[in-house]
């Protein structure tokens, strides 16, 4: 029966098992020994009676009952409260052990063992704090390996520069490279591509630790776009790709820090460029809904797969490797924007029809309840 599975059902059921446990050890021992004690105790009394009175064989009776009734009690109860603490011990052994296996296990995940999973037990309550407790374990042993892999993602993303100044510098001492211009160009390139690294990283740690500074205000989406559009158009030039805008009429009014809608909207519309081969198309499209503004970036690009979908806003993911790490891309751009729009309240989504066939990313950030728009 379903209501047998729930730990208050239990205990309870535990607790009239030794009470009835306790009672028929009582009736038995009480059984088993009164009878006894009730005649020696009558035969004591009898022996000391000086003859045959009726009230004084009523009064001897009536004492040895009561004795032997005592007495009875006594050694019954005694036996009853043995019995009963422990079947208590037992039922309660069986019931909470689960919660010994729980605190054993947690304190071996504090000792770094994040592979540890209980059993999950038949109690319903139990059972959700197992399964509470195996999903909890799941999650910290995913972020133990995200942190491995970060730490070699980091050591192997700070080598690739670092590799290359080493080079330069390694040709100059050893006179392979000239020292000109050109040289120290392609130094410093090195250089700045580090330090964009290691800025990244800075915003990322701020804005996954929820530490990242915002000043929301309202702010004119369709204002913003304009301007990400307008600075990113030389670059579809050379590549002969068309880059437009299409908004909806009327206001599109966010409340968000206009700097960080800038900054994702210019890592979105700055891959769609990276990933769109010439001759290409880019659509920024903008509009409103309830309660929220969104922009979308559409593409004619290379394409996600299905099975890459998931794993595009992750730390370090490419879906081109080799073009992005040739672009001097820092593989956590998209990592930034989705926890940047979470902190403003919004949100940062992805779809594909498929490798080929385009990309589309979706920004949605709430929308001002009373428009006040600042000259920016």
């Amino acid at each position: 029966m379903r209501w047998l599975k729930q730990l208050r059902w239990q205990l309870i059921a535990a607790q009239l098992l030794v009470v009835l446990v306790g009672v028929v050890v009582l009736a038995v021992t009480a059984n088993l020994i009164g009878a006894r004690i009730f005649a020696g105790e009558l035969h004591r009394q009898i022996l000391q009676l000086p003859a045959m009175d009726p009230v004084a064989v009523e009064a001897a009776l009536l004492a040895s009952f009561r004795n032997a009734v005592g007495q009875a009690l006594v050694v019954a109860g005694i036996a009853a409260a043995v019995v009963g603490l422990a079947t208590s011990a037992l039922l309660l052994r069986q019931i909470l052990r689960p919660l010994g296996e729980i605190a054993a296990s947690s304190r071996r995940i504090a000792e770094g063992r994040y592979t540890e999973r209980v059993a999950v037990p038949v109690s319903d309550e139990l059972a959700t704090v197992a399964s509470s407790f195996n999903a909890m374990a799941a999650s910290l042993e995913e972020v133990e390996q995200r942190r491995v892999a970060l730490i070699g993602n980091v050591a192997h993303e700070l080598r690739t520069p670092l590799t290359g100044i080493e080079g330069f510098l390694e040709g100059l001492v050893d006179g392979v490279f000239a020292p000109e211009p050109a040289t120290f160009a392609e130094m410093q390139h090195e250089v700045r591509r580090l330090h964009r690294l290691v800025e990244d990283l800075q915003t990322l740690s701020s804005v996954e630790a929820g530490q990242v500074r915002l000043a929301l205000r309202d702010v004119d989406l369709a204002a913003v776009a304009r301007r990400v559009v307008a600075q990113l158009r030389p670059q579809t030039t050379t590549s002969r790709l068309e880059l437009e805008i299409a908004t909806s009429a009327g206001l599109l009014v966010a409340q968000a820090d206009p700097d960080r809608v800038a900054q994702i909207l210019l890592n979105l519309v700055g891959n769609a460029v990276r990933y769109t081969p010439e001759g290409g198309c880019i659509t920024v499209r903008l509009g409103a809904d309830q309660g929220q503004v969104w922009a979308v970036v559409e593409d004619t690009g290379v394409g996600i797969a299905a099975n890459e979908l998931p794993l595009i806003f992750e730390r370090f993911y490419r879906v081109d490797r080799s073009r992005a790490r040739a672009s001097g891309g820092s593989g956590i751009g998209l990592t930034i924007a989705r926890h940047l729009a979470w902190a403003m309240g919004g949100d940062l989504t992805a779809a594909s029809a498929g490798p080929g066939r385009g990309s589309t990313f979706i920004l949605t950030l709430p929308r001002a309840e009373a428009p006040a728009l600042h000259s920016r």
